[in-house]
């Protein structure tokens, strides 16, 4: 079962959830950190796959605190349009993440997975937040520049090698700067573009995205236990 539902965050705002399967039976949720791309097609998608891997998946819409609504195209515009969506939320994203955990919970241990800023969101929840089961983060942008701070949950990251808006060195320190943590903090580099798990990107990359979808679902599993 799928449908668009209502949270309130702590501050009282309101905004829009797409979520999937059934918390009563679900062996955990599943947070969906969205794209700056809006609530669109591609992310409404993804708590459908997660419920049939057996997780109870919440996607809030991270831009109804600043506009309701947004589902943006993969192009130029489109991306103009969703960095200034995500900067006017920005300041204010762990709240609404925050609601959607709290949702979530209702299935058991929680785990978030996002996607382009949602990855940075997943890296952001796994270190500010505590009681995460697990933290999985797609070729957050954040996650370099934010290396030195500790996570309070297993995190799995995933980047490609193509991808020039975060660039490898970047990367490459993030790896080094989590080589010890605990808990563990496990990357994955892949020869792919930024975006390589949306199949409504050029970027899409078909081997990479399975490859990762598999090591997610992997990591859920040890970590919703």
């Amino acid at each position: 079962m799928s449908e668009m539902i209502q949270l309130t965050a702590e501050d009282g705002v309101q905004l829009s959830a797409f979520v999937a399967g059934n918390p009563e039976t679900a062996r955990g949720g599943v947070v969906v950190l969205q794209e700056i791309f809006g609530l669109n097609a591609h992310i409404r998608d993804l708590p459908g796959r997660f419920a049939a891997a057996g997780y109870y998946a919440v996607a809030p819409a991270m831009f109804d605190r600043a506009e309701a609504g947004v589902e943006l195209d993969y192009n130029a515009d489109g991306k103009d349009r969703g960095i200034a969506l995500k900067n006017a939320v920005d300041a204010d994203a762990i709240i609404d993440v925050s609601a959607a955990i709290k949702l979530a919970a209702k299935a058991g241990p929680v785990s978030v997975v996002g996607f382009c800023w949602g990855g940075s969101l997943a890296w952001r929840a796994a270190t500010y937040l505590s009681g995460l089961a697990g933290a999985v983060s797609y070729y957050g942008g954040e996650l370099p520049s934010k290396a030195g701070l500790a996570a309070h949950c297993p995190v799995l990251a995933h980047f490609g090698e193509r991808d020039m808006g975060i660039p490898m060195d970047g990367v490459t320190a993030f790896i080094k700067a989590q080589a010890d943590a605990n808990p563990s903090v496990v990357t994955h580099i892949y020869d792919a573009d930024h975006g390589f798990n949306c199949d409504a990107r050029s970027q899409y990359d078909k081997d990479a995205a399975a490859l990762a979808w598999d090591r997610t679902l992997s990591f859920l599993d040890a970590v919703s236990h």
